[in-house]
């Protein structure tokens, strides 16, 4: 089917809207809540595409996807070709399509975005990225590449591990995994909810790269089973990519009261071991009528709709300037207020407050004003003196942020680190030991699942190189 329209045939074509459960549904369970277009909706809304000749929205990628090339297969129907344009840029396109903010990125460049809504990217590859796994039969069989005789140790089985080893086994390249946890996917498994990301997604993504060549080894901490030095023994290159899993602490009195969590705690004991989902449940979930989450981010807007969805009466985010200056993805706020959640804005937390049997009862807090604006250009929250008010809250969650964990960099002297002991790499994650390279949180603290897959991406070209030349 031809995709011939013109310029103002497809700038009459509406946005579609992605069809969602309905709140008072989800709210209380782990379903997913964006359930995807029809057939007829993806080929509407990739018409919308007006095939700019200088593709600004390629450039608003972190990994550097097709995106006119796979939209005009789409919207010609010619799916095996978009998936094969779509895999061929991006190793977990399934992925990418939920949980990508999109908006700041590709979508945010979008000439259509200029006088009405952007071509809804993200949706789109979501559809083209469903599409291949449902009907596997009806793919384009891609040319393997010849076997190079290299191996590469990739340290991580999330976004940028997972990346950099599709990348590299396209290429030819024996890659191996290395992953700490029981399972794969890293942060898209323990820190991504459900209903964002179902784990079937990270399965069949992680499948198709096994298919690929790609073997992942589980249950193994780099910094304690193995070192860099062992991995650098047996083989050619090596790429860190273990995340950044220590929690930044609040440096308030309370904090370690019972019924406080670190974010990434409270994450992976739901999302990975299923507390409070079932009752044979490997590890134990504090459940309350009322908890508050402190931090404006994804992480925070996960947490707080998973207290809602395992009972919460009244879940509350907890964020020290106003929503304009939250870095959650807007689509995250919205439905997050559709499921219940309370937004106390402008409020600071001062102190944890306990009761007589040592348990979490309240969040002392501030109220706060904005001035202006600090160096990430955000204007700065200061506070309004006798504002002072408790919060009352049974578990109290601390989603402010991550650190790296030193536990592989403590075993490596040689990694040169920066002053927050995240590694130091430069643009193709080179670090300061030849042949080792590093990407994702560990090299950029905490960040978002698409620029981890972009290091990833821009170190598998160079690992490649290396390789080459080594």
């Amino acid at each position: 089917m031809s995709n011939k329209l013109t310029a103002k045939e497809r700038l009459a074509i509406e946005r579609v809207h992605m069809p969602e459960l309905p709140a008072d549904e989800r709210s209380r369970n782990f379903e997913e809540v964006n359930l995807g277009l029809s057939g007829d909706q993806a080929l509407e809304e990739a018409k919308r595409c007006l095939q700019c000749k200088h593709r600004p929205c390629v450039a608003g990628c972190p990994v550097g996807v097709s995106i006119p090339e796979f939209l005009d297969a789409l919207a010609s129907d010619d799916l095996p070709r978009s998936v094969q344009i779509l895999r061929g840029d991006n190793a977990l396109p399934a992925v990418c399509g939920r949980v990508c903010p999109q908006e700041t990125q590709c979508e945010a460049l979008c000439v259509r975005g200029m006088k009405g809504e952007s071509v809804g990217i993200g949706y789109l590859e979501r559809y083209v990225a469903d599409w291949a796994m449902n009907h596997p039969d009806r793919l384009l069989v891609d040319q393997r590449a010849q076997k190079t005789g290299k191996t590469v140790a990739v340290v991580g089985c999330g976004p940028a591990g997972l990346t950099a080893a599709g990348e590299l086994a396209q290429k030819g390249h024996a890659v191996t995994i290395f992953e700490a946890l029981h399972d794969t996917g890293g942060v898209l498994r323990y820190g991504i909810p459900e209903f964002r990301l179902p784990k079937e997604i990270i399965d069949r993504e992680v499948a198709h790269l096994i298919d690929l060549g790609v073997s992942i080894e589980c249950n193994v901490i780099i910094g304690k089973t193995l070192t860099i030095d062992e991995l650098r023994e047996d083989f050619d290159a090596v790429f860190v990519a273990n995340g950044a899993g220590l929690p930044t602490m609040l440096g308030i009195p309370g904090e370690n009261l019972k019924g406080v969590y670190a974010a990434n705690e409270f994450l992976t004991r739901v999302n990975l071991m299923e507390a409070g989902r079932k009752e044979d449940a490997s590890t134990p979930i504090i459940k309350r009528s009322e908890v508050a989450v402190i931090g404006g981010g994804n992480t925070a807007m996960d947490c707080v709709r998973t207290a809602r969805r395992l009972g919460a009466e009244r879940a509350m985010i907890v964020y020290r300037r106003s929503e304009a200056e939250m870095p959650a993805r807007v689509e995250e706020i919205k439905h997050a207020k559709e499921e219940g959640v309370e937004f106390v804005m402008l409020t600071a937390p001062l102190e944890i407050l306990a009761s007589e049997d040592g348990w979490v009862r309240a969040l002392k807090c501030q109220k706060m004003e904005l001035g202006p604006a600090d160096a990430s250009g955000r204007r700065r929250p200061q506070p309004i003196e006798g504002s002072e008010f408790e919060l009352s809250a049974g578990v109290i969650i601390n989603a402010v942020g991550t650190n790296a964990n030193p536990l592989l960099t403590a075993t490596a002297p040689e990694l040169q680190l920066n002053k927050w002991g995240n590694i130091v790499a430069n643009e193709n994650g080179e670090t300061s030991i030849p042949g080792v390279f590093a990407g994702g949180d560990i090299v950029r603290g905490g960040a978002t699942v698409i620029l981890a897959m972009g290091d990833g991406k821009k170190a598998a070209a160079a690992i490649d190189e290396y390789l080459k030349t080594k």
